[in-house]
Formats: structure tokens, C-alpha cells, sequence
């Protein structure tokens, strides 16, 4: 394994864009993102949806507060994403008998049942990716990681 050392002088920070990281960043969320919209479709659910779907899958009843430190999301954000799953039928919210202030998130059995026809979108999203492998996806996703603890840590 290669050690990592500073260049002499770091290269000076400049003002194009295709120099810039947050860009890279940005616009391969967008790519990934349109993959996942195809994906998604058929489930009837956005990316952000899928993603409390699938915190649920893992643990139902949970508080709003709990699906919002697991996405990195206020519940300003969550509140009207929750509401649009409970309208489509696939949660319930209701207030915690042990404090008012919690609501807590639990699947309905459409939205248990959900889980099975969700099983194809990692399954699309590897075809999606099939020229890298999955080392290179593995050390990818610790990286971004990393930086995203990185980032959260300065923010």
C-alpha cells in the first residue's frame, strides 16, 4: 500500500468547474439519481421515499426524529415526505402515548408487502454500475464516508 504524501506546494484552488470536487459530487448524484427515478417508478415512490422505506424495513416503528439522524435529514423535510407515505397507504404516524412530542413511524401491511417488489432496485442499480467492481464500489462507498464525516465534522 502506498503512502500518501503532500505535494511540495498544493495546487492553487481555482474557479473552474470541472476542477471542483462538489461538482463531481453533485453531478454524479444527479446521474444516480436519474437511475434510481427508472428504478423507482414501478414502486411509485421518489428516491427520498425509498429511502424511509427502507430505514422501516430495518426497524419499524421508529420516531420521526430516529429516520431523520439515519438519513441526515430535519424533520422539516421528513414531516411532508412521511405524510405522502402515510397518503399512499404504506405507514401510519401516530403521537407516542409516553411523550406527545414523538411520533412514531410503523409500516402498514401494504407497506411491509412493499419490501418484496423493492428487492429489484439494488439488483437494477448493480447492472447500472456493472463497469466498476465490487472492490471498487466497496472502497468508493468508505471514502465518500469518510468524507461525508469529514464534511459533517467542519459543518
Amino acid at each position: 500500500m502506498k503512502t500518501r504524501t503532500a505535494p511540495a506546494h498544493p495546487p492553487k484552488p481555482t474557479l473552474l468547474l470541472d476542477d471542483q470536487l462538489c461538482f463531481a459530487l453533485y453531478s454524479t448524484g444527479l446521474a444516480l439519481n436519474k437511475v434510481y427515478r427508472k428504478l423507482l417508478g414501478k414502486l411509485e415512490l421518489t428516491y427520498p421515499q425509498y429511502l424511509a422505506m427502507m430505514v422501516l424495513w430495518e426497524r419499524d416503528g421508529v420516531t420521526v426524529s430516529e429516520i431523520g439522524e439515519r438519513l441526515f435529514l430535519d424533520s422539516a423535510t421528513l414531516t411532508p415526505l412521511l405524510k405522502r407515505l402515510e397518503a399512499a397507504g404504506l405507514l401510519t404516524r401516530t403521537r407516542a402515548a409516553s411523550d406527545e412530542r414523538q411520533v412514531v413511524i410503523e409500516l402498514t401491511k401494504a407497506g411491509r408487502a412493499l419490501k418484496a417488489k423493492a428487492r429489484s432496485v439494488p439488483e437494477g442499480m448493480g447492472c447500472a454500475l456493472e463497469d466498476c467492481s465490487i472492490d471498487e464500489l466497496t472502497a468508493l462507498k468508505a471514502q465518500l464516508e469518510s468524507l461525508r464525516a469529514s464534511l459533517i465534522a467542519h459543518s
